[in-house]
């Protein structure tokens, strides 16, 4: 099984960036698609973005379409998440997922995915 650890939160000033990692052991990564999603506090977990373990296509939630972007790197086990132009509005625990598409679910509800990783904090101030 297939175990997700996130790193590379932290707090930044608004306008500035950060690198989220998701790093995958225990099972085939590219055979998952992946995906990230935020929770801020007392709100609802939303959809960030999400990549296809088939050709690594992407979708991006409206709120980081321009300023995310997500990738990964089969050969490392390893998602990623460059954000750049950060916002205070962006301060949430940011968890990655793992999932496989069935035709059920989209990609950015989280249905989709059965394995979570612990998260990690993104803080950005003003």
């Amino acid at each position: 099984q297939v175990q997700l650890v996130e790193s590379g939160g932290g707090l930044v000033q608004a306008g500035g960036s950060l690198r989220l990692a998701c790093a995958a052991s225990g099972g085939t990564f590219s055979s998952y698609d992946m995906g990230w999603f935020r929770q801020a506090p007392g709100k609802a977990r939303e959809f960030v973005a999400a990549i296809r373990r088939s050709d690594g296509g992407t979708y991006y939630a409206d709120s980081a379409k321009g300023r995310f972007t997500i990738s990964r790197d089969n050969a490392k086990n390893t998602m990623y998440l460059q954000m750049n132009s950060l916002k205070p509005e962006d301060t949430a625990v940011y968890s990655c997922a793992a999932g496989v598409y069935r035709g059920s679910y989209a990609y950015s509800n989280g249905r989709m995915y059965t394995l979570w990783g612990q998260g990690t904090q993104v803080t950005v101030s003003s």
